[in-house]
């Protein structure tokens, strides 16, 4: 947003004046909070269907590597273990699942960490709002 000269304030200007450029100065602010909250959503939308775009594509690509690399280690405890592939399959799925246990409890933890920034930004438009009340109830 390009920045506003400063108004011209007349010494002689009545009170009542004053207010009122005062009450429209809040609400142009108002509305360039609201302005810029859309603007930070519409952003923040887009890199994040951006972003869940590639996560699809290398979850895809990562389920076919970490099938590969399962048939190999299958084959390979298999082989280990005098052609029983079965025990092969049962030491690797029992890896298998506890790597995915400590995953998502990772995960969970990660997602019960406070984000700060949303609540912030609402959190400040609802001063920025209850401030301009106060100004127009003057």
């Amino acid at each position: 947003m390009a920045a506003r000269p400063a108004p011209h304030v007349d010494p002689d200007a009545a009170i009542p004046d004053l207010v009122r450029r005062l009450t429209d100065d809040s609400k142009r602010l108002v509305r360039d909070e609201v302005r810029l909250a859309k603007l930070e959503t519409a952003d923040s939308l887009r890199r994040s269907a951006r972003g869940a775009l590639w996560l699809g594509l290398a979850f895809g690509a990562g389920v076919v590597a970490l099938t590969a690399l399962t048939v190999m280690l299958v084959s390979l405890v298999g082989r280990l273990a005098g052609r029983h592939y079965w025990v092969g399959a049962l030491v690797v799925g029992v890896l298998e699942l506890v790597v995915a246990l400590l995953l998502v409890k990772r995960g969970l933890r990660t997602l019960s960490a406070p984000s700060y920034t949303f609540e912030e930004s609402r959190e400040e438009l609802r001063g920025t709002v209850s401030w301009a009340k106060s100004v127009q109830a003057h």
